[in-house]
């Protein structure tokens, strides 16, 4: 399959694919996504697992996410009331491709940080 032949075109700027694609590869939607790749959460739980996220941006990012149709928001309304977040199937499949990326990251980091090293020796 071409370019040519998808409805949608992420290189054009106008073209809503490229706003969701911002959308789910941002540093805290990859890793939230990949935090509710291992089951429902509720905030907390997700602010714990993505460490370093501030309950603003989590907050934010989960209300994008939930907007493109990636996570789905349930509140209990039990004593006490409680909201749980999880990946829709939308969600799950983008889940799947994101953790390819991340797991080969991670498998090549070695090579990652020999390349940083070259890097700042050179003086560049």
């Amino acid at each position: 399959m071409s370019f040519e032949d998808l409805a949608y075109d992420v290189f054009q700027k106008r073209c809503p694919s490229r706003s969701a694609l911002e959308h789910i590869t941002g540093k805290w939607a990859v890793l939230i996504l990949g935090a509710l790749a291992q089951g429902p959460a509720r905030f907390g739980a997700l602010r714990r697992r993505v460490d370093g996220v501030s309950e603003k941006m989590l907050s934010q990012t989960l209300q994008t996410l939930e907007r493109d149709g990636f996570v789905h928001r349930e509140v209990h309304r039990q004593i006490p009331p409680h909201v749980e977040y999880s990946l829709t199937a939308l969600g799950r499949d983008a889940a799947a491709h994101l953790m390819t990326l991340v797991e080969f990251l991670e498998d090549r980091m070695d090579e990652v940080e020999r390349a940083r090293t070259a890097h700042d020796a050179r003086g560049e």
